[in-house]
């Protein structure tokens, strides 16, 4: 990979003349042996030498938490359109402190249309928690450009207060302006060459009021055909988002779901089964399953979303284990970047097979006055459960970061009053969400079931991805 030209040019003795080296070199060694061991000289060595491990997690589980807050208060912020807005983040995150990781590696070159990004110089020591910082400030403000003026302030709030608020990773007495002004340039410059690329991925204004070039979409009639449902009839929520451009997953393997079962209104078809199973399960659904359905509806504007609930979850993890600032790095952009494919992925799919609702079909073979009870159906395609990918997607990533194994509590809804609670894994979470849209009344098994087996595949592309030289 191409480097860039240095942010910051400094003059370095090995370019200059033998002579004037060795006498720079012999008055360097006097100065260092005439100060004390707080010296000058030994604060930039051991700068230079602090790696992005030495350093909490703290700088990036803040961001995280404040940006999923924003992507819950921002109008249009629907789950794909958040679950893109993380994937940018974590990867801003990581791309931002991995020159401080010497045994990872940039996923420039990795992922599509990325070609390169810059570089932090060797020779000139960065601190990591003020690059993550920045970095994340201002692709914050890039990517919720449409928040509230409180929020936006809160960005601004939080870039101030972090280096007070996390002393122990931004101590004053080993920091010089000269690696403050530098580290923030380069995390500024990061975001701002991440933003680039993003822009021209076509999600970037699709969710919005801006996409000129895109008519109205008409959905295919016909048979077993999605349309509009009740009670509000809203039109296709993001019809090409399928379209959009993934980060990891390619053309040549796009992690298609399994076929969807064939449509039929015949009593002993596998689709009538499936339809009087949702029918059934809604009308007579346990106090369990009604708590299963409510806890992972993760509604736009009422929650984080599913992505946001997800990364609650991964947050949480870090601050348990007190993860460095590597480690979160790595996990946030691996679990963001396949959440972030896996939505793209299922409304690839969902607009492709275009399946019809289970209240739709209840209605028109089975009971014509049925409506799911615990809450409204979305207004896009029924296959796959969107749940079920993305769930699937973050439960295999976050598996193989933190053990398949790992008992967690999950704390995202406590504010609501629907928690903690404790799985015994990742995969029991969203296994259970995944199961929760059946027991809503919103999807048949087979979209469950298919959800569940797209989302695995994304996450096996993304955690193949070359992290670790």
């Amino acid at each position: 990979m191409r480097r860039p030209q240095k942010l910051v040019k400094m003059k370095s003795i090995k370019n200059a003349p033998r002579q004037v080296a060795a006498m720079f070199a012999a008055l360097f060694l006097v100065l260092v042996a005439s100060f004390p061991l707080s010296s000058w000289a030994q604060k930039v060595t051991m700068l230079s030498a602090r790696p992005a491990a030495d350093y909490s997690a703290e700088v990036a589980t803040e961001w995280f938490k404040l940006d999923s807050l924003i992507a819950q208060q921002t109008p249009g912020f629907s789950p794909p359109v958040v679950a893109r807005a993380l994937g940018y983040l974590g990867l801003t995150l990581y791309e931002s402190v991995v020159p401080g990781m010497a045994q990872n590696v940039s996923l420039s070159g990795q992922l599509n249309e990325l070609e390169s990004l810059p570089w932090a110089q060797p020779d000139e020591p960065l601190h990591w928690p003020t690059v993550a910082n920045a970095s994340l400030a201002a692709m914050s403000r890039m990517m919720f450009s449409n928040a509230s003026l409180e929020n936006k302030a809160r960005i601004d709030q939080l870039e101030r207060n972090l280096p007070l608020k996390l002393e122990r990773d931004f101590d004053p007495s080993t920091l010089t302006p000269d690696i403050t002004n530098r580290s923030e340039t380069f995390g500024r410059l990061m975001a701002m060459a991440i933003m680039t690329w993003a822009r021209t991925d076509g999600g970037h204004e699709a969710w919005g009021p801006l996409r000129r070039s895109r008519q109205n979409y008409v959905p295919p009639s016909g048979p077993g055909k999605w349309t509009a449902t009740s009670p509000g009839f809203a039109p296709a929520l993001l019809p090409w988002w399928g379209e959009v451009r993934p980060f990891v997953l390619k053309a040549s393997a796009w992690c298609e779901a399994p076929p969807p079962l064939a449509y039929s209104e015949e009593t002993t078809s596998m689709f009538y089964k499936e339809a009087m199973e949702v029918y059934q399960i809604s009308n007579k659904a346990t106090q369990e399953q009604r708590q299963f359905a409510l806890y992972w509806a993760d509604d736009p504007l009422k929650t984080p979303t599913p992505a946001g609930h997800w990364a609650f979850i991964a947050t949480d993890i870090l601050k348990l284990q007190k993860a460095n600032l590597a480690k979160a790095a790595e996990t946030y952009v691996q679990l963001n970047l396949a959440m972030s494919d896996a939505f793209i992925a299922g409304w690839r799919t969902k607009y492709s097979t275009n399946v019809l609702r289970p209240v739709t079909y209840v209605q028109l073979v089975i009971d014509s006055n049925w409506v799911p009870e615990l809450m409204h159906t979305p207004p896009f395609p029924e296959y796959p459960s969107g749940h079920s990918v993305q769930s699937s997607a973050a439960a295999q990533v976050l598996g193989a970061l933190f053990g398949s194994q790992t008992p967690f509590t999950d704390n995202t809804h406590n504010d609501r009053g629907w928690g903690p609670r404790t799985f015994k894994s990742f995969k029991a979470a969203a296994d259970e969400a995944a199961f929760s849209r059946m027991y809503a009344g919103i999807h048949f098994r087979a979209g469950v079931e298919g959800g569940k087996v797209q989302g695995a595949c994304v996450a096996s592309q993304v955690l193949a991805l070359k992290i670790k030289r």
